[in-house]
């Protein structure tokens, strides 16, 4: 795809912009899915647990789609369309039009299955009551989420179903909180009466908006109830007491100033966004944080946890926050003109230690760093979506669906580029994926085929065998540029003690494509720092020490065998 946005993607009917547009992405662990317009989902990244849902373990490098075979093992049914979809750890889950909703990974299978008992919940013979058969509302799931190792529904009734290793009260947590594994989906009677709007859960705590009353007014009339572990805060309750059952959190009562319109977990923190509530002068959002911060991932300026929730006070308050996610120890956000902020472990990118991030500029960002676009509309993403964070990496929707970004960690095809090497700046996700737009053609000249007959089929055979060398080649090519992309970020991180990046290009390698060396290499020593430049000096005397080194070594040897030599003519 072209930098130049969604009017240059060259589809030759308009029922394609749905099929390449992506309406939402979820990400977990160390995998993401992402589903379209016409309702398909795809997935990518590490395949361990069968969380991709293609089958296999296999890591995928670039977004595949998920096939979802009826009951009965027939073929995918053509009218099943996916309206949401969402990632635990390692676990994922779709929701289709009709309400059913499909897992796999985990403990599950490696291919989607649905999950009967919302059916059977569904039908009007599993309730007892005739008179009450004839009055209820067929139970019908409207959306997923899903966390850790647990799973979340809502249904059209406003009612929060949960399984899989949940906090819940039952007789095996009496003595204290811990967390059970429920097999089947379970109905939160605690809020029964009210309607859950939205939920989110990080590995053993769950967030959730809900209705002042029994119906749904608005986002000034939800509140926020939390329950689950606390041992960091993580509900924002004021202590770090474990709750079994959900508990307002009095920051965000009906009484408070403030609505919630989107709430985020990450394993053991939680992120919330906020506008203030009617009639208010102020159009801007607050980001809220509270939970576990050793990481810097409260973006609070400290390492220190947090009890209540406290704004990120260095994001701006004149911009509006459409998305917000929570990785394992890092944040992000997005503002609605295309600026993304995020903060916590390696400057924001949620890396772990073991992440080759060496030099000067290392270490947690504990306030909100600006991620720059760094393509043609500058630093700014053109029409931001959503923006979903996985354990240690980043995907941001934009250009209003039709491009995505990633960063952070790359391993296993995380990123979805092609490649297994990290990323410590945003780069461009392989979308639409080419082996749609090949099933594409390959469709068209099946038509075809119909028409003229014999001659047609040979020309699509044919065309079937350079389709299949081309994607040979370009995984041959991927193969190579990844190994000469680790090649250069190693030479480049002893050099300057920090990975390469793209901005690390110079201007006229990047305007003209030619590249004088010692003009860039002395541009570069003028714009260097003390401090590089003693790193560079230093990198120089060790080097050149080498060297002597083994010139000393060389000649010793030509000594001690010239020496030999003329002993033994003596002889």
């Amino acid at each position: 795809m072209e930098d130049g946005g969604p009017l240059l993607i060259p589809v030759p009917e308009a029922v394609n912009l749905s099929r390449k547009k992506v309406v939402a992405i979820a990400a977990g662990e160390a995998h993401t899915l992402a589903l379209t317009g016409d309702g398909c989902v795809y997935t990518w990244g590490r395949g361990m647990f069968g969380r991709l849902g293609t089958g296999s373990e296999a890591d995928e490098l670039f977004p595949v789609r998920v096939k979802f075979d009826c009951p009965g093992g027939s073929k995918q049914d053509p009218l099943l369309k996916f309206v949401d979809i969402a990632a635990g750890a390692y676990h994922s889950l779709a929701l289709a039009d009709d309400g059913s909703v499909w897992c796999w990974g985990g403990d599950n299978s490696t291919v989607p299955c649905l999950l009967k008992q919302f059916i059977e919940l569904a039908s009007p013979d599993s309730l007892t009551d005739e008179s009450e058969t004839k009055s209820k509302v067929p139970l019908k799931v409207t959306s997923v989420k899903a966390g850790g190792m647990m799973s979340l529904a809502i249904d059209n009734l406003g009612a929060l179903w949960m399984w899989g290793n949940c906090p819940h009260p039952s007789s095996s947590n009496e003595g204290g909180f811990s967390l059970d594994s429920i097999s089947t989906p379970t109905p939160i009677w605690d809020l029964h009466g009210h309607t859950v709007v939205k939920v989110a859960c990080g590995n053993e705590h769950v967030v959730a908006l809900v209705s002042a009353g029994e119906t749904y007014k608005g986002e000034d009339d939800l509140l926020c109830y939390s329950w689950g572990n606390n041992d960091y805060g993580q509900l924002g309750l004021g202590d770090k007491e474990s709750r079994l059952h959900p508990e307002i959190i009095k920051t965000f009562d009906k009484d408070s100033p403030w609505a919630v319109y989107k709430v985020a977990c990450g394993a053991f923190h939680t992120a919330l966004l906020t506008h203030k509530k009617r009639p208010s002068d102020t159009p801007g959002s607050v980001c809220w944080t509270f939970g576990l911060g050793d990481k810097g991932q409260l973006g609070h300026g400290t390492t220190q946890s947090a009890l209540f929730p406290e704004p990120v006070k260095e994001l701006p308050q004149d911009v509006y926050l459409n998305s917000v996610d929570c990785g394992l120890f890092h944040t992000s956000v997005v503002s609605s003109a295309g600026d993304v902020w995020s903060w916590g472990m390696e400057k924001g990118l949620g890396l772990c230690p073991d992440a080759s991030f060496t030099g000067a500029d290392t270490g947690d960002a504990i306030s909100p760093l600006l991620i720059s676009c760094n393509g043609p509309h500058g630093r700014k993403f053109p029409d931001p979506v959503q923006v979903a964070c996985g354990a240690a990496h980043t995907v941001l929707v934009a250009h209003d669906g039709y491009k995505l970004w990633s960063w952070g960690r790359g391993r296993s095809g995380v990123l979805g580029n092609g490649q297994t090497v990290d990323c410590f700046a945003p780069t461009i996700v392989m979308w639409p994926p080419l082996s749609e737009d090949f099933k594409q053609e390959e469709s068209k000249t099946s038509s075809e085929e119909d028409n003229v007959g014999a001659k047609g089929s040979e020309e699509a055979t044919e065309t079937d065998k350079r389709l299949s060398l081309a994607m040979e080649e370009m995984k041959l090519l991927q193969s190579k540029l990844s190994v000469m992309e680790r090649y250069a970020s190693i030479l480049h991180g002893s050099i300057f003690g920090k990975p390469f990046e793209e901005q690390d290009i110079p201007a006229s390698l990047h305007s003209i494509g030619t590249f004088d060396i010692a003009k860039e290499w002395e541009n570069m020593l003028e714009a260097a720092d003390r401090a590089k430049l003693i790193r560079l000096e230093m990198f120089y005397r060790n080097m050149l020490a080498g060297v002597k080194d083994k010139l000393m070594k060389r000649r010793i040897q030509e000594i001690v065998k010239e020496c030999l030599h003329s002993s033994s003519i003596g002889h």
